[in-house]
C-alpha cells in the first residue's frame, strides 16, 4: 500500500496529531500528544551540520520512520529554514516522540501528524535530555503557537513540563531553532506527506 493511501486509511479512524503543515493537503494519523492522558514529543540537537560532522537523521529508534522536508516560510513565501523531519504518524510514534533520541541535528526535527485539528494538545518533555522548540500549526500549516522547551533539570523526568496548543500538526526542532531562523506565529510550515 502506498504511504499516502495508508495515511488516508489510518486517518479515517484516528483522533489526534502533531504540528507541521504543508501547502499541499496533508494527511494525518492518530496522536501521541498529551491530550490529558499521554503523549510527548522529544527532540535532540546535534552540533555539526555540514560535511563529515553531519549526523544522519533519522537514526536509531527512528531509522524506519517516513521522512519529509519541512520548510518554514513567511506568509509571503520567503524561506526561513528547512529541517528533515521524521514523521510521527501513529499513536505509538507520537507517544514516544523524541524520547529515545540521543541527539537531534540542527537541520532535523520530528513532525507529528493528527488526522484532524485538535484544540486540546499538550506536549511534555518526558525523558528528554535536551531542549526543543515545539511548533503548533493548523490544518493549513499556519503556525499558531511556539514554545521554547528547555531540557528537564537534573532530578526531573520532564513530565511536569507541559506545553499546550492546538492544531493538526506539531513540529519539534532543536532548542531555539525558531529564534535562530526568525520563525513566528503566522508563518507557514510547508511539507508533503
Amino acid at each position: 500500500m502506498r504511504r499516502r493511501d495508508l495515511l488516508a486509511a489510518i486517518s479515517a479512524g484516528s483522533v489526534g496529531g502533531f504540528a507541521g503543515c504543508a501547502g499541499v493537503g496533508p494527511t494525518a494519523s492518530d496522536g501521541g500528544a498529551d491530550d490529558g492522558n499521554d503523549g510527548e514529543a522529544d527532540d535532540e540537537s546535534d552540533e555539526g551540520t555540514d560535511g563529515a560532522d553531519r549526523v544522519e537523521w533519522p537514526s536509531g529508534a527512528y531509522a524506519d520512520y517516513d521522512v519529509t522536508p519541512v520548510d518554514a516560510r513567511t506568509p509571503g513565501g520567503d524561506l526561513l529554514g528547512t529541517v528533515t523531519a521524521a514523521v510521527a504518524e501513529t499513536g505509538e510514534q507520537r507517544f514516544l516522540g523524541l524520547s529515545d533520541a540521543e541527539t537531534l541535528p540542527e537541520d532535523a526535527g520530528m513532525l507529528f501528524v493528527f488526522p484532524a485539528p485538535r484544540e486540546d494538545l499538550t506536549f511534555v518533555m518526558r525523558e528528554m535530555s535536551f531542549g526543543i522548540d515545539i511548533v503548533y500549526a493548523d490544518a493549513a500549516g499556519t503556525v499558531v503557537e511556539i514554545h521554547n522547551a528547555p531540557e528537564p533539570g537534573p532530578n526531573e523526568d520532564g513530565s511536569e513540563q507541559r506545553y499546550p496548543g492546538s492544531g493538526q500538526y506539531v513540529l519539534e526542532v532543536p532548542y531555539e531553532w525558531t529564534d535562530r531562523h526568525g520563525v513566528e506565529v503566522g508563518d507557514v510550515l510547508a511539507f508533503e506527506l
